[in-house]
């Protein structure tokens, strides 16, 4: 699988590269790296202390986000796999305290609320470079940008995002992929999210960029 960088303008389709914030870059950097852990598997915080009492946290709720509540947290580990894809109603911050690598797609190529893989691309976040994940893109956990190493990533959304779920009788079949506050989820047969019942939603192969990363 063919693995672009966020500075190719294929990322324009998915996402942008947030400018400036230096200061606020590294003070989220250290935080990641000192405290937070890189698990053997995938782990998800939606909301770390450590990084929501930052001054920098601060700062992006009130320019990236317009004042708009916020939580920060952080998706950390290995993987290599597609698993899943999900989307917001609003956009993604992530920086990574390493590089990192996300496969995405465009909600407007689902079809009869399925996805085939073979429409995702892969994209290199270098460490340190924030980028805005659209809420029009899928996504799902971060892969590992080597063989030998795990991530670690910043997770910037909006404050009560993927932190329970509201109870409703469905009305439509996108009502049936909510599986969390904001967060609607397509699976691939393979994932353990479709065997605990999430909609499978994601046809052709589990994409894994095991081979394609050194």
């Amino acid at each position: 699988m063919k693995i672009f960088n966020v500075t190719d303008p294929e990322f324009t389709n998915y996402g942008r590269i947030i400018e400036g914030y230096e200061d606020e870059k590294k003070q989220i950097m250290k935080a990641l790296r000192d405290k937070t852990p890189i698990p053997e598997g995938t782990d998800y915080v939606a909301e770390e202390s450590a990084l929501q009492s930052l001054p920098a946290s601060d700062k992006i709720t009130n320019t990236l986000f317009g004042g708009s509540p916020m939580q920060f947290g952080w998706c950390n580990g290995h993987n290599t796999k597609l698993n899943c894809l999900e989307y917001h109603r609003s956009s993604e911050i992530n920086l990574g305290a390493t590089d990192f690598i996300l496969l995405l797609a465009k909600r407007e190529e689902i079809t009869d609320y399925k996805l085939d893989s073979s429409k995702v691309k892969a994209f290199l976040v270098p460490k340190g470079v924030m980028v805005e994940v659209y809420a029009t893109a899928l996504h799902y956990a971060p892969c590992q940008a080597a063989k030998d190493s795990g991530f670690q990533v910043l997770v910037g959304l909006p404050k009560g995002t993927n932190v329970g779920k509201p109870e409703y009788p469905a009305a439509n079949q996108e009502d049936k992929l909510l599986t969390a506050t904001n967060k609607w989820l397509l699976a691939h047969a393979e994932s353990s999210e479709a065997k605990n019942g999430a909609w499978v939603g994601i046809t052709g192969e589990n994409i894994d960029i095991i081979n394609d990363i050194a």
